[in-house]
């Protein structure tokens, strides 16, 4: 709305022709979220805190868990989704439609993810709705958004898929690219759910994806920049860099009351919407398998809990003491600060294996 604002006194007061300059509106997005989430952080801990709308803990998981974090407000990503949409709707320019595709899979998600906090709290347990239900609305609300983005027709290369290394290999999907996108969405959204399991650990490689995305994206949508690392140019997609900081401003605010001890979770509200506009995000800007790498440990978390059921099913064994993986060396006695910290490790070697994408070509 500002951006919009401050477009039309252009021509009265020039200094204003600086907001329409993308770095200049992605800072300001960041900053935004992250004050509105600092601002806002301390009395939502507070009222949640008071109406005992707690954290349901795994009977399950790690021992201290149950000692440490019972008690602990969740749906804490209605705070980080409320700094996100500040952001977005304060500096990004909302004719384009790759922002309403991106807010839209952000409130979606993150509304199915409100849902199913609502239930665990309600229950009083961690296990909300069930699996088939949450995969089966996530799969009708991707399918949703991606035929917008299909009919909206801003992009050509909408059906294309690139590889990262390689810059002379595209392969169209044609009607695949429906089941592809579904796949990416729903993926990366229960992907950044099942690693949301310790104080910070989510947040962190979040911010580092998106920060790696809001470059990407700002490239992408820059013609020069674009022929110049032999990348896709996509018109318009340069605004996803936005929103890309609103996430990095709104997750650096959270991570203010999440980092260990948290004083907050983000529940299923923000990890299922964080994760799906990750996914979306990849998508428009045709970096969907560079999203795999970046996100890489989302990748190895979601793998863990898939080889332990099938190996389960099979055999009746497990292959590692608790899946997610995080949980697994928790279970072999390291400390949960040494697991977060580590992975974080894992994540800043992959984000930017990521971006060495761009130029190793």
């Amino acid at each position: 709305m500002l951006y919009i604002l401050f477009s039309n006194l252009v021509d009265t007061f020039s200094f204003f022709n600086v907001f329409k300059y993308l770095t200049v509106r992605t800072g300001l997005s960041m900053f935004t979220a992250m004050i509105v989430v600092f601002i806002t952080g301390g009395p939502f801990i507070r009222y949640f805190s008071s109406k005992k709308i707690h954290n349901p803990i795994r009977d399950d998981g790690p021992d201290e868990h149950i000692v440490k974090k019972i008690g602990t407000p969740t749906m804490g990503g209605l705070l980080i989704l409320i700094g996100v949409f500040s952001g977005v709707f304060l500096w990004g320019d909302l004719s384009n439609p790759y922002n309403w595709f991106l807010i839209y899979i952000a409130g979606t998600f993150g509304l199915l993810g409100a849902y199913d906090d609502y239930k665990k709290i309600k229950f009083n347990n961690s296990n909300g709705v069930s699996s088939k239900f949450k995969i089966s609305i996530q799969i009708f609300l991707a399918i949703v958004g991606i035929l917008i983005l299909y009919y909206s027709g801003v992009s050509d290369e909408i059906e294309n898929l690139y590889f990262p290394f390689l810059k002379n290999l595209v392969i169209n999907l044609g009607w695949f690219f429906i089941p592809f996108y579904i796949f990416v969405l729903v993926g990366s959204s229960n992907a950044v759910n099942l690693t949301d399991g310790l104080d910070g650990l989510a947040t962190v490689p979040v911010i580092l994806v998106a920060s790696c995305f809001a470059l990407i994206s700002y490239v992408s949508g820059n013609m020069v920049f674009s022929g110049y690392l032999q990348i896709p140019y996509i018109e318009g997609v340069g605004e996803a860099s936005i929103f890309c900081g609103a996430i990095i401003g709104a997750c650096l605010g959270f991570l203010w009351f999440n980092a260990p001890p948290a004083k907050i979770f983000m529940g299923d509200t923000g990890s299922l919407s964080l994760g799906g506009s990750l996914g979306a995000v990849g998508i428009i800007t045709k970096h969907e398998i560079v999203l795999a790498i970046t996100g890489g440990l989302f990748v190895l978390e979601a793998i863990s809990v898939i080889v332990q059921v099938i190996s389960f099913k099979l055999t009746g064994k497990r292959i590692f003491r608790m899946a997610p993986i995080h949980h697994h060396f928790e279970k072999k006695g390291w400390p949960e600060s040494t697991v977060v910290i580590r992975f974080w490790i894992i994540s800043i070697i992959l984000a930017l294996i990521g971006i060495a994408t761009l130029k190793l070509r």
